[in-house]
Order: structure tokens, then C-alpha cells, then sequence
């Protein structure tokens, strides 16, 4: 087995973290390296990324997520929204920023701008908004194994109210709905769940090749 593979062996969906424990700044950066490095449709990265450490904030957002204890005893909360309304100005933006990276003349990017726009322009909101959440969940998977190669534990989340957090965060002001979220940190040397065998389907279940 490799050691990226017998990384993603070693993780779990950590149950209870040691609240003395924390991620230290540098690991941080590696993390949301790799989140920003993940893939999107068109490269759009149509959400943003909260890294909640504030201890008062954490506990405010713990009765959202039915006061399960990873909330407050996480060294961070990793929270991933999708942009609500999406449209135009952030195809622009995006279309922006490959100008400036690449140093590429905006005029000549106009046809990748056309047809981004115009695959979103037919959608109803629910469905950019759906679109938007699948993103996230891309996102969420390469901090999972980034954290796994640091041997930092996670436990992804979608056990929360995800209006109550909107409201606690302030982000429909920001236009942003959070849609998963990952607390990040180390387990405590007593949660029972480390010690279980991971349950997966077999190969042969799971794969058809053709």
C-alpha cells in the first residue's frame, strides 16, 4: 500500500477531538493550500472558505450543529459556503484573474466567458445553487487527505443548521450559504471510534470496469 493510501487508511471521521491540541499555523497554510488548489468546474471556485478558531465563535455555532462536541473542542472549524446567485460579475472576476495569472488579454478569453455564461444563465437559482454545493464537496475532499498526509484529523460534517450558522457568520450579508463543514484537529487518545476497522466496500463490489 502506499503511504498516501495507508494515510487515507489511518483517518476516520474523528468523534472526539483533545481540546488542548491545536493545529499549528504552518500546517494551517498547507491545508488551505490544498483547498485552494482543488478542482472546480471551469476553474470557477464558485464558493468561499470560513477557518472559524475564535473559541466564542465556536461555541455560539455548537447548539447550530446539535451541540456535538467536535464544534467546540476542534482546533478549527473548516467551513466551506457556496456563493449564492451566481452570475455574471463572478464569471468576470474569474475571467479577471486568468487575465492577470496568465497575462492573457481579457478580449481574448471573451469565448471561455460565453460559455461559462451561458451555461449558467439557464439555470434556476435552486440549480446554480446545487451546482455551487457540489463544488464545495470537491474542496472538502482534498483537505480530508491534505490533513490525513499531516496526520491531522477531521470529521466532515453536514449535521448543522445551516441557517443558524448563516445568521451566527452574518454570511447572507456576504451572500454565501454554508454546505459542509470539517473541524479539523487532533483525536483524544480516548475515542473508541480510532480503533475500528474502516468499513468500505470490496473492489470487486465497488468497481466496474469495462
Amino acid at each position: 500500500m502506499s503511504a498516501y493510501n495507508t494515510n487515507l487508511n489511518w483517518r476516520y471521521a474523528t468523534k472526539k477531538f483533545d481540546n488542548t491540541k491545536t493545529v499549528s499555523n504552518g500546517d494551517l497554510e498547507t491545508l488551505k493550500e490544498a483547498i485552494q488548489l482543488s478542482a472546480s468546474s471551469y476553474g470557477l471556485q464558485p464558493y468561499k472558505v470560513l477557518v472559524v478558531s475564535n473559541k466564542e465563535t465556536k461555541e455560539k455555532l455548537k447548539p447550530a450543529a446539535w451541540n456535538q462536541t467536535q464544534i467546540t473542542d476542534a482546533s478549527h472549524i473548516i467551513i466551506f459556503a457556496s456563493i449564492d446567485n451566481l452570475g455574471d460579475s463572478h464569471v468576470d472576476d474569474y475571467i479577471q484573474n486568468i487575465s492577470e495569472t496568465r497575462d492573457i488579454e481579457v478580449s481574448e478569453l471573451e469565448g471561455l466567458s460565453g460559455m461559462i455564461k451561458g451555461t449558467l444563465a439557464p439555470l434556476s437559482e435552486d440549480m446554480k445553487s446545487t451546482w455551487a454545493a457540489k463544488q464545495t464537496y470537491i474542496a472538502l475532499g482534498n483537505l480530508l487527505a491534505a490533513a490525513a498526509d499531516l496526520k491531522i484529523d477531521t470529521c466532515p460534517m453536514e449535521g448543522f443548521n445551516a441557517e443558524q450558522f448563516k445568521e451566527i457568520l452574518g454570511l447572507d450579508k456576504l451572500g454565501l450559504t454554508p454546505t459542509v463543514i470539517a473541524p479539523i484537529g487532533y483525536r483524544a487518545e480516548d475515542d473508541s471510534y480510532q480503533h475500528l476497522k474502516k468499513v468500505r466496500k470490496p473492489a470487486e463490489e465497488l468497481f466496474i470496469n469495462i
